[in-house]
Formats: C-alpha cells, sequence, structure tokens
C-alpha cells in the first residue's frame, strides 16, 4: 500500500515560477515518482487552481488566505495569521498521515493538540526574520519598510514554535548549523528543481543575462546594481528578465542602449534564454537560503558569474566564477565573453553536479526515510 503524506502549501505551487514554489512543486512531482501519495492544501491569493497538481496529487484542496487582517495588530507574523484557515485542520484530521508543512508560514497549527501525535516536518525555506530583515534593508517604501521591520521581530520571537516539529528541513548548510543548534531537530535537505540532468550546451552564447523575480525587492536591487555598477561599463549585449520591474529600473535600463528588460517572459522562455545567454551574471545581497535561480543557470547555462554571498557555503563555489567587487565582475565578463564553454567546462560542471547536494531523488530519499521513522 501506498505511502500517504499531507504537504501544506503556502501558495499554489503551480506553476512553478519563482523560488518557493519551484521547491514545492518539484518536491511533490519527485516525491510522487517515488511511490508517495500527495495530499496537497494550497492557500490561495492570486494564483489559479490546477490542473498539473490534481495529476500529480491524490487530492488537493484549497483555501484562501485572509490577507485583510491588520499586519501590524497581535503577535503572531502576518505571513502565518494570514493561513489560519480552521477547515485546514479538520481536512489533515481526517487520517493520520504525516504532514509536511512548507514555510513557517504554514504552521499556524504546526502544535496544535490535535496534530501532535502526528509526524510533522517544516520545511524551512529561509531564516525567516533574517529573510525579512533584509527586505527591509532594500525597501525604499516606508510603509513596506516599517512592515518588514515589524514582521521580522514578530518573526524573530515566533520561530520557537519550531521546536515543536519532528524535524525541520532546512535548505542550505548554514541554516541547518542555525536552526540544529537552536532545536535539535534540523535535517540538511536542499532546494529541490526542475533540472533532473545537466543540459548545458557547448560553444558561444549571445548575451549576457540576469534573471528573477523583480518584483521581490532583494532581485529588483541586484538588477539595478548590475545596471549602474557593472552593464553600464560594458558594450556586450545584457538582457535583464522578470516579472514587475520598478520604474526606476525601467529608466536605469533606458540608459543604455546594449541593455534590454524583459517583463513579460513566461518561465519557458527565460529557461531558454538561459540556455541561450553566454554568460548568467547572478549577484545577491541577501544571504539565506539557496537561489534556485542559481541552480537553474548551472544546469542549463554556460558560463555563471556571481558574487561571494550567492554561493557561500552552497558546495556549488567551483561551478562559478566569483567576482568580489563590480569591477572585478567587469573584467571577468569581458574575458569570459571571449571564451567558448568548452568540454572540459561541461564536464566539470556534471562532475560537480552530479555529486552535489542537489540531486532531487536523494534529497526525496532524505524525507521518506524521515517520514517512515518519525
Amino acid at each position: 500500500m501506498k505511502k500517504t503524506v499531507h504537504i501544506v502549501a503556502f501558495d499554489v505551487p503551480y506553476p512553478a515560477d519563482y523560488g518557493g514554489v519551484i521547491d514545492i512543486y518539484h518536491k511533490i512531482r519527485t516525491l510522487q515518482q517515488q511511490g508517495l501519495n500527495i495530499i496537497l492544501h494550497c492557500f490561495q491569493y492570486g494564483r489559479a487552481e490546477s490542473s498539473e497538481l490534481n495529476r500529480i496529487c491524490k487530492k488537493v484542496y484549497y483555501y484562501k488566505r485572509s490577507k485583510y487582517k491588520n499586519p501590524f495588530i497581535g503577535d503572531t507574523p502576518y505571513i502565518v495569521s494570514t493561513r489560519n484557515d480552521e477547515q485546514l485542520l479538520i481536512n489533515l484530521c481526517k487520517d493520520n498521515h504525516p504532514v509536511i508543512f512548507e514555510g513557517v508560514h504554514c504552521t499556524y497549527f504546526l502544535n496544535h493538540e490535535k496534530l501532535k501525535h502526528r509526524i510533522r516536518l517544516v520545511r524551512n525555506h529561509n531564516i525567516e526574520h533574517d529573510y525579512y530583515k533584509n527586505l527591509e534593508l532594500v525597501e525604499t517604501n516606508y510603509f513596506k519598510k516599517y512592515f518588514f521591520r515589524n514582521e521580522s521581530d514578530k518573526l524573530k520571537t515566533y520561530e520557537k514554535h519550531l521546536k515543536g516539529a519532528t524535524h525541520i528541513l532546512a535548505i542550505s548548510p548554514p541554516d541547518h548549523q542555525y536552526l540544529n543548534k537552536k532545536y535539535h531537530n534540523s535535517v540538511l535537505v536542499p532546494a529541490f528543481h526542475s533540472n533532473d540532468q545537466v543540459e548545458s550546451k557547448e560553444g558561444k552564447g549571445k548575451f549576457i543575462l540576469y534573471h528573477g523575480n523583480l518584483a521581490v525587492g532583494e532581485n529588483n536591487f541586484a538588477a539595478l546594481y548590475l545596471v549602474k555598477d557593472v552593464f553600464s561599463q560594458l558594450t556586450i549585449p545584457c538582457t535583464i528578465a522578470g516579472n514587475h520591474p520598478s520604474d526606476e529600473l525601467k529608466k536605469a535600463c533606458q540608459k543604455y542602449p546594449h541593455i534590454t528588460l524583459i517583463d513579460s517572459w513566461s518561465n519557458e522562455q527565460i529557461t531558454e534564454a538561459i540556455g541561450k545567454a553566454h554568460i548568467n551574471v547572478l549577484p545577491t545581497f541577501q544571504g539565506t537560503g539557496i537561489k534556485l535561480k542559481l541552480l537553474n543557470a548551472l544546469y542549463c547555462g554556460r558560463f555563471c558569474i556571481v558574487n561571494p554571498v550567492m554561493v557561500h557555503q552552497t558546495t556549488l563555489e567551483k561551478a562559478c566564477i566569483i567576482s568580489e567587487t563590480s569591477e572585478q565582475m567587469v573584467a571577468d565578463i569581458k574575458q569570459y565573453w571571449q571564451m567558448p564553454f568548452g568540454a572540459d567546462e561541461l564536464k566539470l560542471r556534471r562532475q560537480l553536479l552530479d555529486n552535489s547536494l542537489f540531486s532531487n531523488s536523494k534529497n526525496a530519499d532524505i524525507i521518506i526515510r524521515l517520514l517512515d521513522k518519525g
């Protein structure tokens, strides 16, 4: 008889087109391929119901997120208090199957008396209070800045609830070290992603690419940094791809004829662009979690130039060109633009990724063992 697990998702995880839902969707896909029945619970706030999720899950429930709450009232973080639908608890209590809560966001019922006898795993996508503190630092809108600061403070206090989980699934080595030191129940399970093998092509690409969800402050900040401090120093064709770019980013790109800003590509088109680019340039100034766009660039793209924060303690350092400063990044882009991505580079990329922590099937096996033994 197939083992069954509940997965509670903070958003509808298909289409898998941004960080957290990429991890959730490909986790579901891989667990289903390895023989598990998935009962999926999704909080819905803008994304439609999905026939693809019906295909890979035994059952899918949808709940409306209560977004009209005042985010400044009460001690519970807004991302948690808006996902407290009582029907979720009722549905989880229909059986005794294990539960995976995807993100701190979904843990409102984690320590509820009716679930305390169950195996309960919490997937940590970030150290959330650090993540929100960093969002505050790059935000320019005063109201949003205050919200991020308030949420960070609440999340730091709320984090102790994770001690009640059977295990925390940490997404990166630094997160694992932090969580295990505090709560002694962390297991390292790196991010699930769309790539099951390296698809990078030898030869020469056509442009330099930065991609990311530009509606997220940290990505918009990184794109502005590239335009002002890196791409502006080049004449090579440069493309920035992502949805909802800021007006500031649009204006910055318009100053340079060799920089193209695209905000209408689908997930498939961005993946295609990653493969066509000669260099994927991916700085970040947010050192939490693992950047799934980095994995996509390494599995599908040619050269990958990053700053140190992007690869810190990821085990992916040898697969990237690491530029310490904007000046070094400009010099590295000019150097590698002249070099074809060759068979030796492709062989090294495959060796590094095949033996890395990022095998979907291996990480699914870790979760299955945890579900079996509790």
